[in-house]
């Protein structure tokens, strides 16, 4: 049974800090570095994720915030343009088809359509690899890309 090295009192293999003085005590076993869930990912495989419709701003997320993709260009342009495709959605369907608005049903339609064919074509886009960048959205994405740098 190992014994605490400040005041000598038994101490667990497992334990971190003493029971009796609240000394910290060495680790027999080193800490395990935390595991890189995104390291079997390819850069194409993430743009195409933070396209997914209405779901792809989950991967967007992941991606602008991982480490693994702080330095690629591509893949963080096409995550900043997958999130405002989101938003664009966003408003079409919390905006524009606000209850109580008679006669925008039509229009409604049309506007999720363009955002909705607009992810389709940026999922073929990217699954051949090519950049595209969209108007006005590819724009703001674009500057993102250059302010985090």
């Amino acid at each position: 049974m190992p014994f605490c090295n400040q005041c000598g009192k038994p101490v667990t293999p497992a334990d971190v800090y003493c029971a009796g003085c609240g000394g910290r005590q060495p680790s027999a076993t080193p800490p395990t570095p935390a595991k890189d869930y995104l390291s079997g990912i390819s850069p194409r495989t993430a743009s195409l994720l933070c396209y997914i419709p209405i779901l792809g701003w989950l991967a967007a997320i992941v991606v602008l915030a991982s480490t693994r993709f702080r330095a690629n260009r591509r893949v963080r342009f096409d995550a900043f343009q997958g999130l405002y495709l989101f938003v664009a959605w966003l408003i079409v369907d919390w905006v524009i088809d606000f209850p109580g608005m008679n006669g925008t049903h039509a229009v409604t339609l049309l506007l999720k359509a363009v955002v909705f064919g607009a992810w389709i074509f940026m999922i073929i886009k990217v699954s051949q690899d090519q950049e595209f960048k969209l108007p006005i959205l590819g724009d703001l994405a674009e500057k993102s890309v250059s302010e985090q740098r």
